[in-house]
């Protein structure tokens, strides 16, 4: 009855509508029989890079291939494709395997931190951050990249509340301890900027509120997941994921994917979202909620980093903090020192906070059924030449109309004159695209300024059927660009050590038959690094071939 009473509606009832909502979600894909996208072709390509290593070649992150995500972040899609799920299937059932795992943890925070409605609004934003067909923000078009952004933000949203919140009835803390370690322990392995940006606030929390038991259970869950990692794939494997991390966080071009952190707090599209988070940690301290209060201000510039960290920059944590303001809420009779009722002033800041949060909430929560509404004509697969990549689409047009940018002020060009009137700041190099007035130099030869930015099957289709025609079946070539999926698109093996998507370094370079340098790449900041990465370090490269949208070379390693 306690149960009852506090969350304003039978458990039975919650778990019920929770699992139907759940099962819409989850279902609509196969009902579907197809994941249709409509951005992030090449974040899918990577992902596709990343999956089908593991699935058909027995690779493992780290130690076969460079990349910053832990291992489980696919693991669940590996183990579909494994089990004959073409690609697009086996994503919509690894996101059903994660809604499985965590639909009890979620209840246990929801029936326990959460009163009335704000446990049904909990349960409902947490299950379709994770079964999700758009990683957030307000653009309808469907997306499934950066998944393990949301997986991790629902461990977040698993977590955070039961470690600053005290239960509503008897605690448990053997339980609730555990479910903190394993979700810290799975965000390790998912991305690891999430157990990093949150741990410290989570410790203080459980310390301030005495709660030795849960961090006791908390060490011991995590740390046996952990033992049983590192028995499984050994040591090598967290040397190598720390190398990774390490190599992007040096990239001059990555190790941010979007506004500057100032932004992320203080332009105009977050500035409210702070200022709300803010006033929330003094109105709940002014109320006697100091515990939480402090916690909450610990966690606003881990919120602001993760935030800050992930392309798209959307703040999901608006979400939880609302949800903690309204929850809080002490009696109407409380005021500050200038009379102001604590109760209305947190209404508002959790209202402002939803309110700011909405566009993203409804972009994901309404993803899978635009997907059953989605009846375009002329989708095509994206992995074109892939038996298991048929069920995700794409319109033809964004992948078979190629599209070129170029800039229009080099020599001899009509607006030569005006390229000594700016200075391209490396932030504005990362968002418009042509890295450099100055053309580099590959082997004496100026490499063209140009970027591609659709049409990459019509790239990639045309440079395997040529490859293959000249007799390169079975060898592995690595593409000196953002991307190396070449060999998702003909007889090729993946290159050993290469990166799926490139961030810095020459990754793979020892283990390429060949080089493949796009004159007009998807991105020629990163083409340009790699190769100017890879002459630094003394390789030399003998060209083989070339037609008129790539030039091939073997690669000579240094001397020693």
């Amino acid at each position: 009855m306690r149960d009852e009473k506090e969350t304003g509606a039978k458990p039975a009832r919650l778990i019920a509508v929770a699992a139907i909502l759940a099962f819409v979600m989850a279902a609509a894909p196969f009902l579907k029989g197809a994941l249709i996208i409509g951005k992030h072709e090449g974040d899918t390509l990577h992902l596709a890079d990343i999956v089908l290593r593991m699935a058909d070649y027995g690779q493992l992150p780290h130690l076969d291939f460079m990349t910053p995500l832990g291992i489980l972040s696919v693991l669940p899609i590996v183990l579909f494709v494994k089990a004959g799920f073409g690609f697009g299937m086996a994503f919509a059932a690894a996101q059903a395997l994660v809604a499985v795992l965590l639909f009890g943890p979620i209840l246990r925070v929801a029936l326990t931190r959460f009163a009335g409605w704000t446990a049904w609004a909990y349960t409902g934003f947490v299950i379709s951050m994770i079964l999700a067909l758009v990683h957030g923000e307000a653009i309808s078009a469907l997306s499934i990249s950066m998944h393990y952004n949301r997986w991790a933000w629902a461990l977040a949203y698993i977590a955070l509340p039961l470690a600053m919140l005290e239960p509503r009835g008897a605690r448990r803390p053997w339980l609730d301890g555990a479910l903190i370690g394993l979700a810290f322990a799975i965000m390790l392995t998912v991305k690891i900027t999430y157990a990093v940006a949150f741990f410290p606030a989570v410790v203080l929390a459980l310390l301030l509120r005495r709660d030795f038991k849960a961090i006791l259970a908390a060490l011991i869950f995590g740390l046996a997941v952990m033992a049983v990692m590192t028995g499984w794939l050994g040591v090598a494997y967290w040397q190598a994921y720390l190398r990774d991390l390490l190599a992007v966080a040096n990239s001059s071009t990555r190790s941010a994917p979007g506004l500057p952190l100032p932004d992320v707090i203080a332009s105009p599209a977050y500035l409210g979202g702070s200022m709300a988070l803010l006033a929330t940690v003094i109105f709940l301290r002014q109320s006697g909620r100091m515990t939480e209060g402090l916690v909450l201000l610990l966690l606003a510039p881990a919120f602001a980093y993760v935030t800050y960290q992930n392309f798209g920059n959307d703040p999901k944590w608006l979400v939880l903090s609302g949800l903690v303001a309204l929850s809080l809420r002490p009696a109407n009779t409380i005021t500050n020192s200038l009379g102001w009722p604590l109760r209305q002033a947190l209404l508002i800041c959790g209202v402002i906070m939803l309110a700011l949060s909405l566009p993203s909430v409804l972009n994901m929560a309404w993803s899978p059924l635009r997907l059953l509404a989605d009846n375009r004509p002329d989708q095509v697969p994206l992995l074109s030449r892939s038996k298991q990549g048929k069920d995700v689409l794409i319109t033809a047009a964004r992948m078979y109309r190629v599209v070129t940018t170029q800039p229009a002020d080099g020599p001899g060009e009509p607006y030569a004159a005006f390229a000594d009137r700016y200075d391209m700041s490396s932030d504005e190099k990362k968002e418009g695209g042509n890295s450099d007035s100055e053309p580099f130099k590959l082997n004496g030869e100026a490499l063209p300024i140009c970027e591609m930015t659709t049409g990459y099957n019509a790239l990639f289709e045309t440079i395997a059927d040529d490859l293959m025609q000249q007799g390169l079946k079975g060898k592995s070539v690595l593409v000196a660009d953002l991307f190396s999926s070449l060999w998702l698109y003909g007889d090729f093996k993946p290159v050993e050590g290469g990166a799926p998507w490139y961030y810095s370094g020459t990754p793979g370079l020892a283990h390429a038959d060949y080089v493949l340098v796009p004159l007009c790449p998807t991105n020629d900041i990163r083409r340009n690094d790699i190769m100017k990465a890879a002459l630094k370090a003394g390789w030399q490269f003998d060209e083989v071939a070339r037609s008129p949208i790539y030039l091939l070379f073997k690669p000579v390693p240094p001397k020693s």
